[in-house]
């Protein structure tokens, strides 16, 4: 692997990159866009050709660590060639973020074009709930794709929950059992103030890590554990199982100081922090130099001195982004 040539101003190597293959996808959770959503037209999004040129690119500037987002990455025609040429490129970590909806019939075929790991949204096991939540989502299909992820032999396996007091924060416990039964992790993730909503007040619903983490000892003994996936979730394990619990805290224990990733749109705008809007467009410089790399490769380099030290999420409710989750690229 490359040496990483991309260092920030604040000493932080990045070497993991988050692509987003599109920002639509088929359910509408209350907490990451609006019910009413107006999609991109497909001139301003990346073609799958150009979303391969960045990830080469990043993987020749010391790119370790590679996840597809979306919206729901495995809705955009094409998705498969995208893995499967991503899959030969040498990566540590190859992961895609997926709502599950798509997997009982892609599983297999992401795992054999070079898939390494899946995380899978899931905020709640109750259907009617799981429904409300989704807006559009049928918890049956979830379930099933993530029984077809396990058949289909991914390295590894995580659900993420966002967790919303007096919403789904009453599930904590069953979704914690549920993960231990088929031996997966889970990491619980705070609410990120991202785009204007309607259904809640983020500042009345914002559940803490450090609540999620009382809500669950009161059934395990979570033990502090010092792994890291690359990402920033801080984990525990149980001593009674493998199943790891995470817990991402943008508001009450920000993980600014270790951030080693960058975002890219689809609309191929490179996001240097989350809570920021600190960006490059990368899809000018990808359509301007279509022979050659060179001009992407300074570009990005380059970009690494707009990197923020850390973002500034408050937890009163206010938007800081104006931008949609599905826009951001999970």
């Amino acid at each position: 692997m490359t040496t990483s040539k991309l260092t920030d101003r604040f000493g932080r190597t990045v070497n993991y990159v988050r692509l987003s293959v599109t920002d639509r996808c088929d359910f509408r959770c209350v907490y990451c866009m609006a019910e009413d959503m107006t999609f991109l037209p497909r001139q301003q999004i990346l073609s799958l050709e150009e979303i391969a040129r960045v990830a080469r690119t990043f993987v020749s500037l010391g790119t370790e660590k590679i996840r597809l987002t979306g919206g729901e990455p495995l809705v955009r025609r094409g998705i498969l060639d995208l893995v499967g040429e991503i899959g030969t490129l040498g990566l540590r970590d190859f992961a895609m973020t997926t709502n599950g909806s798509q997997l009982a019939t892609m599983a297999d075929k992401l795992r054999r074009a070079g898939l390494k790991r899946l995380n899978i949204s899931l905020d709640s096991l109750d259907a009617d709930h799981f429904r409300s939540i989704t807006r559009t989502g049928e918890l049956k299909r979830v379930l099933e794709g993530i029984d077809a992820a396990l058949d289909a032999g991914f390295d590894g396996i995580k659900l993420n929950t966002v967790v919303m007091k007096g919403g789904n924060d009453d599930q904590v416990p069953e979704l914690v059992e549920f993960a231990r039964r088929k031996g997966i992790d889970i990491t619980f993730i705070e609410e990120m103030p991202l785009g204007e909503i309607s259904e809640h007040d983020r500042g009345e619903v914002l559940c803490t890590s450090d609540e999620v983490r009382q809500i669950i000892t009161k059934h395990h003994e979570l033990l502090p554990t010092t792994e890291d996936s690359g990402g920033p979730a801080r984990y525990y394990r149980m001593p009674d199982s493998q199943t790891r619990v995470g817990f991402i805290s943008p508001h009450s224990h920000n993980f600014c100081s270790t951030c080693n990733r960058v975002r890219v749109t689809v609309e191929g705008r490179l996001l240097l922090c989350l809570g920021n809007e600190h960006s490059v467009d990368l899809r000018d410089v990808l359509r301007a130099y279509p022979e050659s790399d060179e001009k992407l490769r300074d570009t990005i380099i380059g970009a690494m001195d707009l990197k923020p030290e850390r973002h500034h999420f408050s937890s009163d409710g206010d938007v800081q982004i104006l931008r949609f989750m599905n826009m951001t690229g999970g």
